[in-house]
């Protein structure tokens, strides 16, 4: 699995760069992005800007994620596309679980926003 990553200040943007999240590939994203958290990142925004479909096993890697982020930092979403945000929705991740903002500005103000308080 490709990723694209940079960084804005210590705020971590990842970029999936494949149009599915699978069972073909969750495995392999779920070790990609817990191997960015054990690095050491506490900030992590994911652009699920190019993910067009996502069944079970990628949503189990991103809860994995979520969990493996939690007590560690903080882990947001933006740029979820539509059939993924239904999914989100309608196994109620986006109350509460998964934090999603509608763009990358957004995201990193609010991870930015920790910086702050």
């Amino acid at each position: 699995m490709f990723f694209e990553s940079r960084n804005i200040n210590d705020i971590l943007v990842i970029r999936p760069m494949v149009e599915r999240i699978d069972a073909e590939n969750s495995s392999s994203f779920k070790g990609w992005m817990v191997d960015y958290i054990l690095q050491g990142k506490e900030k992590v925004a994911l652009d699920l800007s190019e993910v067009e479909f996502m069944d079970s096993s990628g949503l189990s890697a991103l809860l994995s994620t979520v969990k493996t982020m939690k007590n560690r930092g903080r882990l947001v979403f933006f740029g979820v596309r539509p059939n993924v945000g239904k999914l989100f929705s309608i196994t109620r991740l986006d109350r509460g679980v998964f934090e999603i903002h509608p763009d990358e500005q957004s995201a990193v103000e609010a991870l930015r926003k920790d910086e702050n308080s």
